[in-house]
């Protein structure tokens, strides 16, 4: 909109060029280049750019806004006539934005207003149906000796060069040539890899105790024909080739009838992003001893005036990824196990800020900001216990529990846990809110009750009480650090694994929760 006007006699032609940087890379690559619009300054081009979206990593764009190329040449060396202006942008602020609509002032021509870009994305829908379906048969073959059939039934997806991939078993009904199989779900894409035309072979088996299970007939259908089962029974007849060519008066090994057929969308973490839901990020981080004194290069708090301490690098990596799905950019930020002044008080959820009443910090500079300014006037102490800042970020998830609000709790610390019985009962209480805790361990310390806590392999537990989901990430910081030294590298590294699991954690909360994602306005 409103772009600088270059040509003597007519309007600026503009065409605009998309440039990604690599993951911790600050090298810009041309990605593609919309349409050239002719004799405008208010351009809408047609041409979209398709980019593999990473919740999990910060994706730097940039767009440069320029005047037509000389004709005939695709590539040429721009000069400063056609260079109308430029726009940087993450593509989670884009995401994030409301109705995932952005616009950003365009800058670059020195003294002059150049404008501005408006950016909509929008996500490619990938087939995410998920259908139910019931089957029965009738009549089938008798294969065992002494007793029926025991009947079940595999599904084969076709692939593009003619062969077929088996995408589900049904369960076995035991000793019947008329089994009444259970209702099962599966992705659509799993079915038919989204082609609602394309051949689904199923086979019918009698299953045999040894494996060696004889094989009854086979049908074939497709997606679509499948789906007409919404209105009325659909009868298949199960035909055996081999039969079918010895007898001659082979009719069919007997029939399956598909008795019902649903489809239901699957919401995808972008659709709870696009109808509104906003990430509220909070900082707790460790003011315990054990970190070493703030002013010696030894402890973990040291910052020098060339690099940034590990907390500081932990917080950032995170949090400049979060900010993005987070409209007001407010982040409370607290500190536990140190001595307060005036009166040596220990705390173990203290405001980074000193406002117990209004404990936020505006955005990660601030939050970076409070944190030194925290290190300088407590004095470090112990011990580490987490339960208290769990507890005050699950009171206020606990507030708003519709699914427009989820909090990640991000808490950075050196060593080993305190209070971890507390701490369990913490995690199994916030697994029914709508909020995920990240946990960063930094320093050398041995972190083996921290992987307890994350619960991939064993669900917490306390007092008999599982916990609802699995909302805990724990990683040490160590494994993330680059060798040479490249800080921005070891950032990239840590935030694409810390946060690989928010997106599922977040879904999982509003489907247990049966939380639809509210509609977008158009």
């Amino acid at each position: 909109r409103n772009l600088l006007d270059m040509d003597t006699f007519s309007k600026s032609d503009p065409v605009v060029v998309l440039f990604v940087q690599g993951s911790g890379s600050s090298e810009w690559k041309e990605f593609g280049r919309t349409e050239v619009i002719d004799n405008t300054l208010n351009p809408d081009f047609v041409r979209k750019f398709v980019l593999d979206y990473y919740f999990e990593e910060k994706q730097n764009l940039r767009f440069d806004v320029l005047g037509q190329e000389p004709p005939g040449s695709h590539s040429p060396v721009l000069g400063a006539q056609d260079f109308l202006g430029q726009a940087f942008v993450a593509l989670g602020e884009v995401i994030g934005s409301q109705r995932g609509r952005l616009e950003r002032a365009l800058t670059g021509v020195p003294g002059k207003r150049c404008g501005t870009i408006l950016l909509l994305a929008e996500e490619l829908s990938n087939c995410r149906d998920i259908v139910t379906m019931q089957l029965c048969a009738n009549k089938l073959d008798k294969k065992d000796f002494f007793g029926k059939s025991d009947p079940f039934l595999v599904f084969y997806r076709s692939n593009e060069d003619g062969t077929f991939t088996i995408c589900h078993k049904t369960e076995v009904v035991k000793n019947t040539l008329n089994p009444v199989w259970q209702p099962f779900t599966i992705p659509v894409r799993a079915l038919c890899n989204g082609d609602y035309d394309r051949t689904v072979k199923i086979d019918v088996y009698d299953w045999d105790r040894d494996g060696s299970h004889d094989f009854i007939g086979e049908f074939a259908t497709s997606y679509r024909e499948l789906s007409r089962a919404q209105s009325q029974f659909t009868v298949y007849e199960v035909l055996n080739p081999r039969k079918k060519c010895k007898k001659k008066k082979y009719v069919n090994s007997g029939t399956v009838t598909l008795l019902s057929f649903s489809v239901e969308s699957e919401f995808t973490f972008v659709d709870y992003i696009r109808g509104g839901t906003q990430l509220n990020f909070t900082v707790a981080i460790d003011f315990t001893a054990s970190n070493g004194m703030p002013s010696q290069p030894t402890s973990l708090h040291y910052a020098s005036p060339y690099q940034l301490s590990a907390y500081a690098l932990a917080l950032k990596a995170v949090g400049e990824i979060i900010q993005d799905y987070d409209s007001d950019k407010l982040f409370p930020a607290y500190g536990f196990g140190a001595k307060l002044p005036p009166d040596g008080k220990i705390s173990h959820q203290f405001p980074l800020n000193n406002n117990a009443d209004n404990p936020s910090c505006a955005g990660i500079e601030g939050v970076l900001e409070s944190y030194l300014q925290s290190l300088r006037t407590v004095q470090l102490y112990g011990p580490t216990n987490f339960a208290p800042v769990i507890n005050q970020v699950a009171g206020a998830a606990a507030q708003v529990t519709d699914g427009s609000q989820y909090h990640v709790l991000l808490i950075i610390t050196d060593g080993v846990i305190s209070d971890m019985l507390q701490t369990k009962e913490a995690i199994v209480t916030a697994s029914a809110l709508p909020m995920s805790i990240i946990i960063v361990g930094v320093g050398p310390a041995e972190f083996e009750a921290m992987e307890e806590l994350d619960g991939d392999e064993v669900r917490v537990s306390s007092r008999g009480r599982y916990a609802e989901r699995d909302i805990v990430q724990f990683v040490p910081f160590r494994d993330y650090v680059d060798d040479s030294g490249n800080q921005v590298l070891s950032m990239a590294r840590l935030a694409k694994d810390v946060l690989a699991e928010i997106p599922e954690q977040l879904l999982s909360y509003m489907k247990t929760h049966d939380i639809k994602p509210r509609r977008a306005d158009p």
